[in-house]
């Protein structure tokens, strides 16, 4: 298996910018958005949006994707953290191998500060979340303005 980190030094390109959308897309399930969403945290990571940019990884074997991370660095620090992690999803195909935990790993490595993401509380991942030592100070509120 290849990971590759895609930022500032090693820059993703439209070609494998729709690669990675198409992958998400198809494989976070119900816990997923629509393309256009997916590509712009991909697009935003780059740098082809404005904004601070981040990361992007991907897990290949033999030439398909079989996991990719999304982090978008925020700005902050201390009092939110630098980074989030946008999505994470494993190929339906690959799931149960660990490759989840590798790419999540190999993500918090090759990340600068710390990281925070959310997690829908139905999500059974959120237990690998916790294994790899996330924790869950706060419930999250959103508020969406369309709908007051």
């Amino acid at each position: 298996m290849k990971i590759t980190t895609f930022d500032a030094f090693n820059r993703i390109t439209p070609l494998q910018i729709e690669r990675v959308t198409n992958f998400l897309y198809q494989h976070l399930d119900e816990y997923g958005d629509s393309k256009s969403a997916i590509t712009k945290a991909i697009n935003y990571a780059a740098k082809e949006r404005t904004g601070l940019g981040g990361y992007v990884f991907t897990a290949e074997k033999d030439n398909t994707i079989v996991a990719s991370v999304v982090i978008n660095k925020t700005g902050m620090d201390e009092y939110i953290p630098e980074n989030i992690l946008v999505y994470v999803a494993t190929h339906k195909d690959y799931r149960g191998q660990g490759l989840g935990k590798t790419i999540i790993k190999h993500a918090i490595q090759n990340t600068n500060g710390d990281i925070a993401l959310h997690v829908e509380k139905d999500n059974p991942a959120q237990h690998l979340y916790k294994k790899l030592g996330f924790t869950t100070p706060y419930l999250e509120m959103r508020l969406k303005k369309d709908n007051i």
